[in-house]
């Protein structure tokens, strides 16, 4: 006899693409009646659940163990067990939600990553992200409904991605959450240190390092004019170094992957789930390269512009600049170089600890993780941001003008 997922699949109550691998979707899988399943790539693990308040379109995606789409459109993104996206959503490439990581209806995310626990409210879009901090469901990082991060300038570049907590801390999950009031924004590109509150209807434009602070626009209703000119970039510092922060978390997050993620495949966490978190966060890092070079690019314009309008050809702006655009594509060379040999950069000890731990709790990443000891945090903490501080240093040699206070 045919289960309930099988004869809706045959029938045409749930349209499934010719390409589509059925032997990729769990058997106890729920796919509601006008959902649609594209992508030879696409992955729906036990207990999932596609459609409940309006129809799914998955493209291309890996969708974990419980998880819920409740309604829209989810193209090259990959969802960990429990997580979960309300109606309306729009997910693009390069998105990760993590473990019981989740979003309330009509939200937009692209190249965003978000730990375990995060949740966003509704009405939002919040492109360009990574967001960690919180300790479990009753303890987690928030987003309120209607907030937007800004994520293209007037310059026309989108060298703008944030970064709301780190990886190094982040990923032990014992961090306060970070809240980002409703009806607000964040001005990329900025970094957010954990336990910060920003105010509800505030468009945050700088970065907040001290952690534990309730910060807020200072508005005043002060208004004004200035003289602008599109493409000069009368500052260039601060973006090209949170950039250059951004992309070595994502490689030390490549790297944790590879080393403990990958240690609890199973039956919650096939291989496939793990294939599709990977090369997601591959892509998310070609993203930013990509986006990080196209910055670079137009330097070479806005250092003669910069000159012609200003007239101080031998300044540190026109130096950084100069340097930006002579090295961009050295970038991706630096992390390729990197990362080839993975081995090089991993940390015994930690590892040990990982294992002690499967040893006893079986392959299960969140009650692992949330039972290391403080030594072992520590120890893993440490081996992180090492990674996070060696690849922002060789990236930053590329461009020497640029301030080497990076933390």
């Amino acid at each position: 006899m045919k289960n309930r997922l099988q004869g809706m699949l045959e029938t045409g109550l749930v349209i499934v693409g010719s390409e589509v691998d059925r032997r990729r979707i769990a058997e106890d899988a729920v796919i509601h009646i006008g959902c649609k399943v594209l992508g030879s790539r696409t992955l729906i693990c036990q207990g999932a659940e596609l459609g409940q308040e309006a129809p799914v379109t998955v493209n291309n995606c890996f969708v974990g163990p419980h998880v819920r789409l409740k309604g829209g459109y989810f193209e090259n993104a990959v969802f960990l067990a429990g997580a979960e996206a309300g109606s309306g959503a729009h997910v693009r490439a390069g998105t990760i939600l993590e473990e019981q990581a989740s979003v309330a209806h009509t939200v937009g995310l692209k190249q965003t990553i978000l730990f375990p626990y995060v949740t966003l409210g509704s009405l939002i879009n919040f492109c360009d992200c990574f967001m960690s901090g919180g300790t479990g469901r009753h303890n987690h990082s928030e987003v309120g409904s209607s907030y937007i991060h800004f994520n293209f300038t007037p310059n026309q570049d989108k060298a703008t991605a944030s970064m709301i907590g780190d990886v190094p801390r982040g990923v032990m999950l014992d961090q306060p959450p970070i809240f980002l009031g409703g009806q607000g924004g964040l001005v990329g590109p900025c970094r957010i240190a954990f336990g910060t509150v920003i105010a509800a209807g505030s468009i945050y434009r700088k970065d907040q390092l001290k952690p534990q602070q309730l910060v807020f626009d200072g508005g005043g209703g002060r208004g004004g004019s200035v003289p602008y000119t599109t493409g000069i970039y009368r500052t260039v510092k601060r973006q090209a170094i949170n950039n250059i922060i951004y992309l070595a978390n994502l490689v030390a997050l490549k790297l944790w992957y590879a080393f403990v993620r990958r240690r609890f495949i199973g039956d919650g966490f096939p291989q496939p789930l793990y294939d599709g978190l990977t090369e997601t966060l591959n892509v998310a890092v070609e993203e930013r390269i990509k986006r990080f070079e196209a910055f670079c690019e137009k330097m070479n314009e806005s250092k003669r512009r910069y000159i012609s309008q200003m007239g101080a050809a031998g300044d540190s702006l026109v130096r950084q600049k100069a340097q930006l655009y002579d090295h961009r594509h050295q970038v991706a060379e630096v992390i390729q170089a990197y990362t080839d040999r993975l081995d090089r950069h991993a940390n015994d000890a930690f590892m040990a600890a990982i294992e002690r731990g499967i040893e006893r709790m079986g392959c299960q990443y969140l009650q692992v993780i949330h039972a290391l000891s403080s030594a072992d945090r520590e120890t893993g903490v440490a081996w992180l941001q090492q990674i996070v501080d060696d690849v922002t240093e060789r990236i930053q040699s590329l461009f020497p003008a640029l301030t080497r206070s990076c933390k």
